[in-house]
């Protein structure tokens, strides 16, 4: 999108700085820390989605890294997606249907990655729950925090930052559909922001997490949405993994392939008894 003075919108990433590194060597040193993971499972297939942790890379990253590691690899054999698909949620509700980021291009400390018009367009199109509007994104990290990894495993493709701001179950079928739809116009990969359970009790968390997972996993879409309640909420970004995981239905998938786990009660016992958040990176072949 161009202003009336033909001049481009670059948006941000505001977290920089917070969420993650704030300079290009230091951002860049990190992601290349995260993706050196001990990886091993062999994904047979055309990975279609995954879910990824959204958390600040500091408590997050290990864990992301080991989702993009799969990516990265995955592409050297079967071709790199054109368009990354990044679904993510408003954690303060600040919309209905799915909100996609308008401009030309977003900005890290890494560079500048185009934002894809012509996907966006096909969203669009498909379904009237899908707008465009860049209001909601303003502050919100579960997107802007999965760029800096996307611009460096699949530096040449180009990205659609899709906002959900709710969990109708309408609202996140329309939205599997478009998906589908692209899917036939272009080569994509979408990516589910997600983080997993948040609680003071690091037993309750893991034991939620591992339920949540083998759920995720097994693609029971059903039982995740039973589970999920505002005071239960197992995963923080429930419409994008169900999203994410319908598409991937679509396409073929009939698992999913869980890449690692951990919860910030075991990189950091001092969070025990205080608060502990899960991260899980699962993928989706076909």
């Amino acid at each position: 999108m161009k202003t009336e003075r033909n001049q481009e919108i670059v948006r941000g990433a505001l977290g920089a700085g917070k969420w993650f590194p704030g300079t290009r060597r230091e951002l860049s040193d990190s992601i290349q820390n995260f993706l050196s993971c001990d990886y091993s499972p062999e994904i047979k297939g055309l990975i279609s989605a995954i879910m990824v942790p959204h958390a600040g890379y500091l408590y997050s990253g290990p864990v992301a890294g080991y989702a993009y590691r799969a990516v990265q690899e995955n592409a050297s054999v079967h071709g790199a997606p054109e368009t990354v698909v990044v679904l993510g949620f408003s954690h303060r509700g600040q919309c209905r249907g799915v909100a996609l980021m308008d401009g030309t291009a977003f900005s890290t400390p890494l560079g500048v990655t185009p934002l894809d018009a012509e996907a966006a367009a096909l969203l669009l199109a498909a379904d009237p729950r899908i707008t465009l509007d860049a209001r909601p994104h303003v502050g919100e990290h579960s997107l802007e925090n999965q760029v800096p990894f996307i611009q460096t495993v699949l530096p040449s493709a180009s990205l659609v930052m899709a906002l959900i701001g709710d969990r109708d179950s309408d609202t996140l079928e329309a939205l599997a559909h478009a998906l589908a739809i692209l899917s036939t116009k272009k080569r994509i990969l979408v990516v589910a922001s997600s983080d997993m359970l948040h609680d003071a009790s690091y037993e309750r968390v893991r034991k939620t997490d591992q339920a949540t997972l083998r759920k995720v996993v097994a693609m029971d879409i059903t039982g995740l949405l039973l589970d999920w309640d505002y005071s239960h909420q197992i995963l923080c970004g429930i419409g994008p993994v169900v999203a994410a995981m319908k598409y991937a239905v679509k396409r073929g998938a009939t698992k999913g392939i869980l890449l690692r786990y951990r919860n910030s009660g075991d990189d950091h016992p001092e969070s025990r008894g205080q608060w502990v958040v899960g991260y899980g990176a699962v993928a989706f072949s076909v």
